[in-house]
This record gives structure tokens, C-alpha cells and sequence, in this order.
């Protein structure tokens, strides 16, 4: 942990960052007035981030020697190397379980199970287990929205209802999977476990999910009831999903639950015929390199992140935060409202989170904040104003699907119109809120009080410390 002390304050340190966000944000609007396609995925967010970097080595005192070698510790931390790892294991487990046919097979499963009359809540649960055994919200998208927007036409569902549901159970997921890149960004930076941080998580969104399944049971239903025809699955190719998240749940490490899932995923596609060797071999490497986003903007803010502490504006922000932050609650109020700032700026909830994800362990040290306390904030509010910003991916790309989808004009839909139908996120906005008033998630941290002079769980204590000794040794 840097010395906050031995730094002089500077809010000019924090420029970098405003340069990203300015550059990101400012070509993301230029191109939604250009009326582009995915205006704020035009200017590559990784090209941005460059651009903050050399924005950093050129404005910082020191040699370039000496620059680069805090950049490079930066890049090189623990914390953020692990963090690249599991990107790209996850990225190859999604890859496999697609290619095989695993992702089809769970929405077929799902949509089958569901009576029509339900069709609605019953996409939210689907889209939910999709997006949380995936850990992509994105891909739980694009593949549901194409066969719930075609099945809601004929049942005569509202479409901002059902596009709601499917967006709002996948940004459930991408709160809570274990192998979602907001997830692993959120517990990474604050040093806490996933296990941990997802009890934590779990009991805040959970209530959000029940009050949005009744609302969405009461006011979802169609106005004719239509059969729907027979959507093929096999049930062996949803093993994989189910099997990666048990044995995250127990506690396994998550390199060794996203290797069994990869293998087991390649294994059956191999069995079933969709994949041989050679297949199975591609699909990983091409589950590595669609990764390449968030690891090279990870790495990337990793060291300007280190540049950024060395040099004061961390310091800085601690600084100012005190004016506002009297306490242990208003500080986690502080922490929700800067990732919630971040993603809006940058309309990406795991750039939010790796951008604002220092800066909170700092807010959370001096505030005496939960760690596993401050990673669930951050994933929760960062996947609330993902999911309703109608220039982010979630609502752009749900936007896109039902227009190619529809068959008539005039059920045509914008990503704005569809912010309304956001139930999920509005309500765990307020969930997420009322819990830091009323500290009704915090069981486990007061089960499991953190020890803050060995940063971790107080039953860790004894484990930290034989780890201690031996690296002594």
C-alpha cells in the first residue's frame, strides 16, 4: 500500500485522467451527432488510455528512466497481473461453451421451461443464470434478445418490457458472475476475495431481482397467450456454465474453475461432434485475443495509475473527499457516485471500475470501508448506470438486435426508449442506496470483521501470516 502521507497533494496529477475521460467521451459524442453506429465504441477506449499515458510521461518531472520504471511497477502489480490471467481464461472458457453450441443450448433450456403467459419474468431469470454463468452481459444479449424480441412480437408483449427484462437479468449476471471482467476488476483492485464479495453482493441485488420478477409477473403479460415452437438444446452442453459457477461458489480458485471449464466445455464439444482438436485449440486462442480490450487497458491504466499516486493526485482526491465524507457511510456514498461518474464518462463498467478502482481502495482505507464492501459498490453501480446510459453497449446493441428483429416499423425501438423499461437497474440503484443506510447485506463482514493490518478476512489471519514467515524465510 503507497504512503498517502509522503505525497504532496496535486490535483494537476489527476490531468492524465481527465485527458482519457475528455478524449473518450468527447469522441464518443462527436460521433453520436455524426449519427454513427455505436458512437461511443468508435474511438477505441485502449487508443484513448494511450494517449492519457504518454500525456503522463510527458507532463511528470524525472527522467524517462525513472518514469517508466514507476509505470512499469504500476503495470507489473500483483494485483493487476492477476487480473489479466483471469481476463483471458475467462475470455477462453465463454469462447469454447459458445462454440460448441452451450450458449444456444441455455437460452433454448430456459425458454422451453418458461410458460408463455410468464414470458417476461422468465426471460429476466434466463438472461440472469446466462449472464451470470457467461459473466458477459454483452454476450447474454446478443444472444437472447434476437429469440425474445421475435417471441414477444407474436405474444404481443411490450418490447421495452421484454428488452428491460433481458437487459436487466444480464447486467444481474455481470454484477454477479464470478468470472465477469467487472468482478474480477472490483475484487482485484480492493484485494478481497470473489467468494466474499459476492455474499456481500448477492443480498443487495437479490432483493432487486425478486421486486423486479413481481413487477415484471404482474405487468409483464402478453396480451394473447401463443405456443411457441419447439427450440432444440441438449442439456449436457449447459454443464459447463453450471459447473464453473459451483466450484467458483465453493471457493475454488478461479484459474483452476475456468480451466476445468474450458476443458470441460472443449471435451464435450469434441464428443458431440461440434468441435474437434483443432476447433477447440482456435476457439481458446480466440477467446484469449477478445480479451484484448480490457487487458491492454488494464495494463495500460495499471501504470498510469502508479504515475498518477507517486506524483500526488491521489492524495489530492482523498483530500478533497474528506470535506464531503464525515464518515463510514458517507464515504461508500462516495465511492458509488465516483464509479457511477466514471462509467458515465466512459460508458464502459469495467473502465469505470478499473479507473476509479485505487482511488476507492484509498477512500476505503481511510473510511474503514469493507473491502469486500467497497468491491461490491463498485461492480453494483457501475453495472446500474451501464445498464441505463443510452449511449452504452448493453442498450445499443439491444437497440440494434430488436430493429433487425421486428417485422414491422412501427416496433422500431431507440436505446433512450428503452431506459424506461430498465427496471432492474433503477430499483438496485435504490437497493444498493438503502444498504449503506441500512447495512442489512452486511452480515458476513460482521460474521468476518476485516483485519486491516494484514488486509484480509480476520479467519484468514493465521494463513496470512504463515505466508508472511515464509517468504521471511
Amino acid at each position: 500500500m503507497k504512503d498517502l502521507n509522503e505525497k504532496r497533494p496535486s490535483g494537476l496529477a489527476l490531468i492524465p485522467f481527465a485527458v482519457f475521460i475528455v478524449i473518450y467521451m468527447g469522441a464518443g459524442i462527436y460521433y453520436q451527432v455524426k449519427g454513427a453506429d455505436m458512437a461511443f465504441y468508435q474511438f477505441p477506449s485502449v487508443t484513448a488510455m494511450f494517449l492519457a499515458v504518454l500525456t503522463a510521461f510527458i507532463m511528470f518531472k524525472g527522467s524517462i528512466n525513472e518514469k517508466f520504471e514507476t509505470f512499469a511497477k504500476g503495470a507489473a502489480n500483483v494485483d493487476i497481473l492477476t487480473m489479466l490471467m483471469i481476463y483471458i481464461l475467462a475470455g477462453a472458457f465463454a469462447s469454447v461453451a459458445a462454440a460448441m453450441g452451450g450458449r444456444e443450448s441455455t437460452v433454448n433450456l430456459g425458454l422451453s421451461l418458461v410458460p408463455v403467459e410468464f414470458l417476461a419474468a422468465g426471460l429476466f431469470v434466463i438472461s440472469a443464470f446466462m449472464g451470470t454463468a457467461t459473466g458477459s452481459s454483452m454476450g447474454t444479449v446478443t444472444a437472447v434478445i434476437p429469440i425474445a424480441v421475435g417471441i414477444a412480437e407474436k405474444g404481443g408483449l411490450s418490447l421495452t418490457v421484454v428488452i428491460g427484462a433481458v437487459v436487466g437479468g444480464a447486467m444481474f449476471g455481470d454484477n454477479l458472475s464470478m468470472i465477469s471482467d467487472t468482478t474480477i476488476a472490483a475484487t482485484r483492485s480492493q484485494r478481497c476475495e470473489m467468494r466474499d464479495k459476492f455474499r456481500v453482493n448477492f443480498l443487495v441485488a437479490l432483493p432487486a431481482a425478486v421486486i423486479t420478477l413481481v413487477l415484471l409477473l404482474i405487468f409483464g403479460r402478453p396480451e394473447t397467450v401463443m405456443p411457441l415452437e419447439a427450440l432444440p438444446f441438449d442439456l449436457i452442453k449447459v454443464v459447463p456454465y453450471i459447473l464453473v459457477l459451483v466450484l467458483a461458489l465453493c471457493g475454488l480458485n478461479v484459474f483452476l474453475a475456468l480451466t476445468i471449464g474450458i476443458f470441460s466445455a472443449g471435451l464435450v464439444g469434441i464428443f458431440s461432434g461440434d468441435l474437434t482438436v483443432a476447433t477447440f485449440a482456435q476457439s481458446v486462442w480466440s477467446g484469449f485475443t477478445s480479451m484484448n480490450e480490457v487487458f491492454f487497458l488494464t495494463l495500460l491504466c495499471g501504470g498510469m495509475s502508479e504515475l498518477i499516486a507517486k506524483n500526488g493526485g491521489i492524495t489530492w482526491i482523498i483530500q478533497k473527499l474528506r470535506r464531503v465524507m464525515k464518515g463510514n457511510k458517507s464515504a461508500q456514498v462516495g465511492v458509488a457516485a465516483m464509479v457511477s461518474l466514471c462509467d458515465c464518462a466512459t460508458a464502459n463498467n469495467t473502465v469505470a471500475i478499473i479507473v476509479a478502482g485505487d482511488m476507492a481502495r484509498d477512500v476505503s482505507q481511510e473510511y474503514r470501508v469493507d473491502p469486500r464492501r467497497t468491491a461490491s459498490l463498485l461492480d453494483i453501480f457501475s453495472c446500474v448506470f451501464q445498464g441505463i446510459i443510452p449511449y452504452g453497449a448493453q442498450l445499443l446493441s439491444a437497440a440494434a438486435l430488436t430493429n433487425t428483429t421486428v417485422t414491422t416499423d412501427a416496433l422500431r425501438t431507440s436505446p433512450a426508449a428503452i431506459v424506461g423499461g430498465m427496471w432492474y437497474c433503477w430499483i438496485l440503484a435504490a437497493v444498493g442506496l438503502l444498504s449503506i443506510f441500512i447495512p442489512f447485506a452486511d452480515g458476513v463482514c460482521r460474521k468476518d470483521p476485516w483485519n486491516w493490518e494484514y488486509g484480509c478476512a480476520q479467519s484468514g489471519v493465521e494463513e496470512k501470516k504463515a505466508l508472511l514467515e515464509k517468504e521471511a524465510e
